[in-house]
């Protein structure tokens, strides 16, 4: 029974995905120029407060995907605006993007590999 769930929900995760997700999936360079030539940027860094004092891209917005305001910070984003989103090495960002997308925003894109891609890159963090 247990597998039939996770079965399931991992089907269900993979339609709210879409190709779209898929299709907005950046690497590093790529990340960084969108972030730079795309005016009225929402950035979202989606882990902990302790990870995001560790280490952050500048102007990134702390929104814990498991914290208890999460949903209500999502709320505050606006819809017509890009979002790019980010975590330590992609796999709660996809989530992330994931609801985003399933909730309306038209323009998302994720950070492949998370900050640690980023770092690994040579680009600058926020410490």
């Amino acid at each position: 029974m247990k597998i039939m769930f996770r079965l399931l929900l991992l089907s269900l995760i993979g339609l709210s995905c879409g190709d779209n997700n898929a299709q907005n999936k950046l690497d590093a360079t790529a990340f960084e120029t969108k972030l730079k030539t795309t005016p009225d940027v929402q950035l979202v860094d989606v882990r902990t407060p302790e990870e995001f004092k560790s280490g952050h891209l500048e102007g990134a917005l702390n929104y814990n995907i498991h914290g208890a305001e999460y949903q209500q910070q999502i709320a505050q984003l606006d819809k017509n605006k890009p979002v790019l989103v980010y975590c330590g090495v992609g796999g709660r960002s996809a989530t992330a993007c994931a609801q985003l997308d399933k909730a309306g925003f038209g323009q998302v894109y994720d950070l492949a590999g998370g900050i640690a891609a980023w770092k690994k890159a040579g680009k600058k963090v926020v410490e």
